[in-house]
Order: structure tokens, then C-alpha cells, then sequence
């Protein structure tokens, strides 16, 4: 039986049980059966994967490869992330580094296999396995709250771009990059779906004016900060709640429009 996260309610109720009870819930995870045996498999395997042809012909070793970095739903995908790997991010025009989505850049320069493979390094187990297991939980958590799942990765990937040596420009760039924090900052910045068909040089000129009117700053690092995370987090679930409320509206008029139509006779 795959594990479970207990989430009594929604909203930030919710989200505060959750935060209390993260580290238990976490290790419940980490310990169920389902887990353990696809870590164990991992963990015994990979230093014998020398290429990415090796990598995506085992399905349980690539299960944890991509879920590691949140990219489960391209299991399939396997001559697309054969590509990916092969090429790496070594030269400017491996097909990882022309994506948007910088998850796939982070799981080519993770495996090296375009200058020196890292399969067969002690610790490279250790590491994709933390992640896998963070990342799965997080997959449980969304199974039933998906605004929980992209706040538990908002708190884990934000601090990591915000850490990097960049300039903010290219922090945003890592942020507007990545599906579950663009999410967070176009929901709280109450931006429509379509604003992603965007010119990327607009995007990135509205994110960092309305960071600028909304938290005083649109410096990323500082949103690392538990305060400003907080805030940011709090936000986001506010304006989805909003979101949300106004669809059922929507839906609940159209519905009563529907009923007080007479029928034609």
C-alpha cells in the first residue's frame, strides 16, 4: 500500500498541520514499502550505468532519475531523455540548455554523462535518493492538495536559486523556468494562465515590478528569507483560494442560468 499524508483541510489551516506534522509525515514516507524498495534498487544499480542508453533501458532505475527531478511524467519519453543526457549542458546548444523548463538542464548536469558520468561516484546515490524521496512525498502530498505540493516546492527550490551566483535577472530567469514556482508568482501576483505566451523580456519586467509594489523588493534573494517566504507562500494560497472560490461562482451561475431556462416544448 503506496503512503498516504494526512491533510485534515485546505487553506492555511491546512497548510499550518502539514508544516507541524512535515518532518513525521516525511519519514512515514521514506519508510513505506513502496519507497524503500525502489531506493534500494537504485542504490544497488546505478554505479553499474555507464551511458544513457544503460540509464533509460531500466524503467525502475529511471523511475528515481526523473523523479528526483520532478519529471516522472516523461518515463516514457525515453529517446527524448536519452537526448537530454547525452548531451548534457556543456555546450550551448545541448538541447537541455534551449528548454525553458530548467529541470531538465538540472538532471543532465547531475548524471555528467556529456564530460565525466557521475553514476559511479560513492555519494551520487545518497543524493538523487534525498531527492527522489523529497520529491515523491511531495507527488503524495499533491495527490490530494496540489496548492500544498507546489508550496512544499516553493520552499524547497526558492532558497537554492536564490543561493546561487547570479545576477537577479537570471535568478528570475530560473524562476520563470521552472513550472511550480512560475505558478506560485503568477498566482500571487494575480496573473492570467495566458501571461506565460508572454515576450520573456516583458514576463520578466512584470514579475519584477509587481515583486517591487507587493513585498518591496524584486531582488530574488531575498524572498530566501523565512519572512519574506512566508509571506510569499500566504499569498499564493489567498489568491488560489480567490481563484478557486470565483470558478465554483462561475460555475454555480451558469448552472442556476441553466435551470431557470424555460424548456422548449
Amino acid at each position: 500500500m503506496s503512503f498516504q499524508p494526512i491533510i485534515p483541510s485546505t487553506g492555511l489551516a491546512g497548510w499550518q498541520f502539514l508544516q507541524n506534522t512535515l518532518d513525521r509525515q516525511v519519514k512515514a514516507h521514506e519508510d513505506s514499502p513502496i519507497v524503500q524498495k525502489a531506493v534500494d534498487y537504485f542504490a544497488e544499480n546505478i554505479a553499474k550505468i555507464t551511458s544513457p542508453k544503460e540509464l533509460v533501458q531500466d524503467r525502475r532505475l529511471l523511475e528515481v532519475a526523473l523523479g528526483a527531478f520532478g519529471l516522472s511524467e516523461d518515463i516514457n519519453n525515453k529517446f527524448f531523455i536519452e537526448k537530454i543526457l547525452a548531451e548534457g549542458t556543456s555546450t550551448e546548444g545541448a538541447l537541455a540548455n534551449k528548454l525553458a523548463d530548467k529541470r531538465y538542464a538540472a538532471l543532465a548536469d547531475a548524471f555528467g554523462f556529456d564530460t565525466l558520468p557521475q553514476t559511479g561516484l560513492t555519494s551520487f546515490s545518497d543524493k538523487i535518493i534525498a531527492q527522489y524521496e523529497r520529491r515523491s512525498f511531495e507527488v503524495a502530498v499533491g495527490a490530494q492538495n496540489d496548492t500544498f505540493r507546489i508550496g512544499l516546492n516553493l520552499e524547497r527550490e526558492l532558497p537554492d536559486i536564490a543561493a546561487k551566483v547570479s545576477t537577479n535577472d537570471s535568478k528570475w530567469f530560473s524562476v520563470m523556468g521552472n513550472p511550480a514556482l512560475r505558478e506560485v508568482f503568477q498566482t500571487a501576483f494575480g496573473l492570467p494562465s495566458e501571461f506565460a505566451q508572454v515576450d520573456l523580456d516583458q514576463q520578466l519586467a512584470v514579475f519584477k515590478d509587481t515583486a517591487l509594489r507587493r513585498f518591496g523588493t524584486n531582488d530574488i534573494a531575498d524572498f530566501a528569507s523565512s519572512d519574506k517566504l512566508e509571506e510569499l507562500t500566504q499569498l499564493y494560497f489567498l489568491q488560489d483560494q480567490i481563484k478557486q472560490t470565483a470558478s465554483v461562482g462561475s460555475a454555480s451561475i451558469a448552472l442556476t442560468l441553466l435551470q431557470s431556462t424555460p424548456a422548449w416544448t
